[in-house]
């Protein structure tokens, strides 16, 4: 009975500060969240130039739900201090498993950290300043001419939010190609002869995230592939451990968690 009670108190200190640090980065979004919100009119702005500078003469974005004009510039700011505090929440997850990695990991740990960070925030301003100046500058021009362009302010942002994460998740490629090298789950030369159908691969999740066009598909898809093909030249520095130091490298492991 003891022994079951000095099994369940690790795991009970570890509940603990898993809820302490989750409970620390809600508190940070809250923070970022307040210090934002007398801005959020002017966030909106921000974020709605790509298409308001495209927009025909005659043409503006409009509020057709009485609460948009409110909600909207809200929901905005909650998104913006979300993005904001990524680096805050992932060094409390880092902070969280590092007590459980070796030296070596942690060396490989904090470099990989470091550039999730920001190829997340690469993904969301090349989404802000290539892929949506594009797509409105496509949407804007291919509609008949008698037709007024006059959009949604909270259509608009759903769909600018989608396409920033899509394009935040994707810019992470590199990281996961070389993760799953490393982990030893793929090699280098096994993606190299799946390419044709990574790249194909990446054309479908395209259609499946991005607006249902070809153009803005297109936008997303060939990043992806050429982001593949970094995590492929990144993943080739990964040196092949052989069975002996992977089975010294368990010993250890089983005798720590011992």
């Amino acid at each position: 009975m003891s022994t079951d009670s000095s099994n369940q108190a690790p795991l009970v200190a570890h509940l603990i500060e898993l809820r302490n640090r989750l409970l620390k980065c809600v508190i940070a979004i809250l923070i970022l969240f307040l210090g934002l919100y007398s801005f959020a009119n002017d966030l909106y702005l921000i974020v709605s130039e790509p298409l308001r500078l495209l927009l025909p003469p005659g043409s503006s974005l409009i509020a057709t739900e009485v609460a948009s004009p409110f909600l909207a510039p809200l929901k905005l700011t909650f998104a913006v201090a979300v993005l904001i505090s990524v680096p805050y929440t992932l060094f409390q997850a880092w902070s969280f498993i590092a007590p459980a990695l070796y030296k070596n990991e942690k060396q490989i740990a904090i470099p990989l950290l470091v550039s999730s960070i920001f190829l997340f925030y690469a993904g969301v301003l090349f989404a802000y300043y290539v892929v949506l100046p594009l797509i409105f500058g496509f949407f804007t021009t291919v509609g008949p001419g008698e037709v007024t362009v006059m959009t949604d302010i909270n259509n608009y942002l759903n769909f600018v939010l989608k396409l920033f994460f899509a394009f935040g998740v994707t810019f992470e490629i590199p990281v996961a190609t070389y993760l799953l090298i490393k982990a030893g789950v793929t090699t280098v030369a096994t993606l190299s002869k799946k390419r044709p159908y990574i790249f194909l691969g990446c054309f479908v999740v395209g259609m499946l995230i991005t607006p249902p066009d070809i153009f803005s598909q297109t936008l997303l898809a060939i990043p992806m592939w050429m982001l593949f093909e970094l995590g492929l030249i990144a993943g080739r520095t990964v040196k092949v451990v052989v069975d002996g130091s992977e089975e010294k490298e368990e010993s250890e492991r089983s005798k720590a968690s011992q």
